[in-house]
């Protein structure tokens, strides 16, 4: 599968009514970063620090970008701690499907189709799935067809009810998993759009039981991670997974694009993806 266009590019913006202070305040206190400690980390001073936070000084745009690193704040949201700082976004947002972007293109292609047959995918910060190999067209087989209309959505396929979560043996677990890893998602982007799709799947119903508690033939697997065990073709396969992010991203696009790899758990799985690829 191609890589899919990521739409125009959306500039950053700050909240609306939010200034720089009350942004810059709210992000030190999630990371539970004192005003004394970020002012040691950035070169500053505590005093400095409660000015800025409290409007009576202006930050200088290098002091923005400084602190916005030491707390570890997203791409995305450096660009509107900027604007609400009075300064112009410093990182670009390039769609994907940009001339510049080829060479990235390309290169994420040439990466998951090199884990066939094990499936791999690229999703962006929505867990819209941006590209994705055999590996994982051989997984939604029979999956109804108005749940792979564009754009497809990693999260939704897996946990919907129509999607792969009857086949997965130990739904209840993997969901956990899941929830808890767009939970940290969350309180990195603070974005909204990944709650709504939290609220959305979480809403899914989920079995009172896995199936895989009452699966015999399951044995005693000492897996190393937990593992998604989905059932194919009269078989159950285990897949650990196994997610991969840009070094250093200077673009917001490049900043939110993520790349999932599904390596098998267990001898069984591994035997059977060779036999499919021989």
């Amino acid at each position: 599968m191609s890589i899919v266009p990521s739409g125009p590019a959306a500039a950053s913006s700050a909240p609306a009514g939010k200034g720089f202070g009350p942004l810059l305040r709210g992000w030190r206190e999630q990371r539970r970063v004192s005003q004394l400690e970020l002012a040691l980390r950035a070169g500053s001073s505590a005093r400095h620090i409660s000015f800025v936070e409290t409007g009576r000084s202006r930050p200088s745009e290098e002091m923005v970008l400084r602190l916005a690193e030491h707390l570890d704040v997203p791409v995305r949201e450096r660009n509107a701690l900027l604007l609400a700082a009075g300064y112009a976004p410093h990182y670009p947002e390039t769609p994907l499907d940009d001339p510049s972007m080829e060479a990235l293109r390309e290169g994420m292609e040439r990466l998951i189709q090199g884990y066939e047959p094990c499936p791999a995918l690229v999703v962006d910060a929505t867990y819209d799935v941006l590209a994705a190999n055999r590996g994982v067209a051989m997984l939604l087989d029979g999956v109804p067809d108005r749940l792979l209309a564009p754009p497809l959505n990693a999260m939704r396929l897996t946990l919907h009810p129509e999607g792969l979560a009857p086949r997965i043996r130990n739904l209840r677990a993997w969901r956990d998993h899941l929830l808890a890893q767009m939970d940290r998602q969350i309180a990195l982007r603070r974005s909204e759009p990944l709650r709504a799709l939290y609220e959305e799947v979480a809403a899914y119903p989920v079995p009172d039981r896995d199936a895989a508690e009452d699966d015999e033939s399951a044995g005693p697997v000492p897996y190393f991670a937990l593992p998604m065990r989905i059932e194919h073709d009269g078989r159950v396969l285990s897949f650990v997974s196994s997610i991969s992010t840009f070094n250093t991203p200077m673009d917001v696009t490049v900043a939110e694009l993520a790349i999932e790899t599904f390596l098998p758990a267990d001898p069984a799985t591994a035997k059977y993806l060779h036999a499919l690829h021989s």
